[in-house]
């Protein structure tokens, strides 16, 4: 969520802030907050897909610090968007802005934008480091606040809702958490993390008499994620605020400290709410009230207990149950081991695909795997073969359909998507979705590799958790639009394999002897990507098709957890894509043909090259 206006308006007036250092506590952080903020550093490259491995090692600094000071991590994510899809407008606005973004970054504009797989990344890095993460049914906010009040310790984040919550342990915004200066300190308490404090106290004290139970009031009324102003234009319109409400330059700002001080008159939200109204026409009093109380509830923390999952692993959330998402479901959500995609598509038949830098005048990149997401639909919605009263043409002929939110040249636009129809095995009665996992692995791995067009015995040759990008691979040269170049193809391929090296390097199996040509090819691959590049030109046609391929694999992603990984995940977050990599790579093949020999000091590395390429010819 987030309250308009807020963050710039405490910022400017530093006073509402205490200085603390953060050691030997726990800390409950917005896993969504922090992924950006890791995200978007200042040397991060956003137009060519993004640098996973660079932002896995950020991920992994950050958790080293807190570890440095004693200090105990529980991430907390949003999940999906909820079954009564309050954010929708939000959403929709959310997704034309990074449209607009991308369109930019495509023609050298500057700017951020999230690359496509960065959550998963994130997500399996919190789980190679140890790091206790819960992934929520919906919005997070009320079940990080409710966890942080539980334990009496801070939250960490970035989203200006938590000015207003009432948390115990205080709100520390990420703005001003330094953990890449931890401190020493003389004396027995150790090294700490030099940080700010949001004071509600200070804050509520400076409006003079103003109760911190009024905060929740004030967002709603200023204006957040879920609620426009348009519905109280009246009562602004009308009632003169304390010190003026002018329009224009600060204007907002003005709003904003008329409306806290106007508040602070009343004892309690109850009796602030009744002289609200008296400002708005008769009729629509009891619709105002309802909006308003409905959405100042956004602000109490939740039930939901979240120390009885990081305790005993078990999430239970009401409004999951009322939803009836299978259990097996909602742990595999909770554990991060389904995405919020598939509780979308599920719980509201509707879903986003979220924009990369591509070319603007084609369709967009996500099209080339759609058949992916009808099987994923088709697994999700499929109907029952039992319905008596459903004549047998019915039954075969009505498929589930989706909503799905794509690009369309520059704008935005919503199309419906069919369901795919699945095999016989799983349109068998005794499979629904709450027991798809007893669904024979045999027939939960045919169903991918029949997805991904790739027969099982083309893959064997390949190391296990390679085999997903591998058959990714395959269906991308099939299916993408235009077709896929040769060295397109190549840089991809020696990108993963660059990553397999470093992965091997950085990170070796004790049970396996270092070969020392590994080293010395390893040694060339750092001196070459030194070299000054002779052609550094942004390739906006190579890089749709790059962004075609991580649609497709996030797509296999995805349908590969929803049959219970019949294929071992692939690790994002050890290189397996480096944008700035796969771009550079294509535009030597194309001068320099015998960059192909990269890793020719390695003979493991070149053997595996070797047979990824004949693998996808074949």
């Amino acid at each position: 969520m987030g309250v308009q206006g807020l963050t710039g308006f405490v910022e400017e007036r530093g006073v509402f802030f205490t200085e603390l250092r953060v050691r030997d506590t726990k800390l409950v952080i917005d896993g969504s907050s922090l992924y950006h903020r890791l995200c978007f550093a200042p040397d991060a490259d956003f137009r060519r897909g993004g640098d996973y491995g660079a932002f896995a090692a950020a991920v992994r600094d950050f958790f080293g610090a807190l570890r440095a000071c004693g200090v105990a991590p529980f991430v907390v994510l949003d999940g999906g968007r909820g079954a009564e899809d309050r954010k929708l407008p939000t959403l929709r606005g959310r997704a034309a802005e990074q449209l607009r973004a991308a369109h930019g970054l495509s023609r050298g504009a500057g700017g951020c934008l999230v690359p496509l797989l960065t959550r998963e990344a994130f997500v399996q890095a919190l789980g190679r480091l140890g790091v206790p993460f819960v992934q929520c049914f919906a919005e997070a906010d009320r079940e990080i606040a409710g966890l942080a009040n539980r334990w009496g310790c801070p939250v960490l984040s970035l989203d200006s809702d938590f000015f207003v919550f009432d948390l115990a342990g205080g709100y520390c915004p990420l703005s001003h958490f330094q953990w890449q200066s931890v401190r020493g300190a003389a004396g027995p308490q150790g090294c700490y993390v030099p940080a700010r404090c949001f004071s509600a106290d200070r804050f509520c004290g400076h409006f003079g008499r103003l109760s911190k139970a009024l905060l929740p009031l004030f967002a709603v009324m200023n204006g957040n994620d879920y609620i426009g102003l348009e519905a109280l234009e009246a009562f602004f319109s009308k009632v003169r605020l304390p010190r003026g409400c002018a329009a224009g330059r600060g204007g907002k700002h003005l709003r904003l400290q008329g409306l806290l001080k106007w508040l602070a008159q009343f004892a309690e939200p109850g009796e602030a709410v009744d002289n609200v109204l008296k400002y708005l026409k008769k009729h629509q009093r009891e619709e105002i009230r309802e909006l308003l109380c409905t959405s100042m509830e956004d602000y109490a923390p939740s039930e939901v207990n979240l120390e009885d999952f990081f305790e005993n692993g078990s999430y239970e959330c009401e409004a999951a149950r009322k939803a009836d998402v299978p259990q097996w479901v909602l742990d595999a959500l909770a554990k991060g081991k389904l995405a919020p995609f598939v509780i979308n598509a599920l719980i509201l038949r509707s879903t986003f695909l979220r924009v990369q830098v591509e070319n603007m005048q084609r369709p967009s990149a996500h099209s080339t795997a759609l058949p992916i997401r009808q099987v994923i639909y088709g697994l999700l919605l499929r109907v029952s073969h039992s319905t008596e009263d459903a004549s047998p043409s019915k039954q075969t002929t009505e498929l589930p359909t989706v909503c799905e939110f794509d690009r369309c040249q520059k704008t935005l636009k919503k199309t419906f998507v069919q369901a795919a129809s699945l095999p016989p095995d799983f349109c068998d009665d005794r499979f629904p979705l709450d027991k798809l996992m007893e669904v024979p692995v045999s027939c939960r791995q045919m169903l991918l590799l029949e997805t991904l067009g790739v027969k099982m015995s083309f893959l064997e040759p390949i190391p296990s958790h390679l085999q997903l990008p591998i058959a990714v691979t395959c269906y991308w040269i099939r299916c993408s639009e235009p077709k896929v170049k040769l060295n397109q193809l190549k840089a991809l391929l020696l990108m993963i394999i660059s990553g397999e090296l470093q992965r091997i390097t950085d990170d070796p199996d004790p049970t396996v002897l270092p070969a020392e040509d590994d080293n010395i090819a390893y040694n060339e691959l750092l001196k070459w990507k030194e070299k000054k590049l002779e052609n550094n030109d942004f390739d906006l046609d190579a890089a749709h098709s790059f962004c075609q391929w991580q649609c497709c694999l996030q797509m296999g992603l995805y349908l590969n957890q929803l049959l219970g990984t019949p294929l071992s995940e692939p690790d994002l977050s050890s290189r397996l894509y480096t944008g700035t990599l796969v771009h550079r790579l294509y535009q030597e093949l194309k001068s320099a043909p015998s960059v192909e020999n990269l890793f020719i000091l390695s003979p493991k590395m070149a053997q595996l090259y070797l047979v990824l390429l004949n693998t996808v010819e074949s």
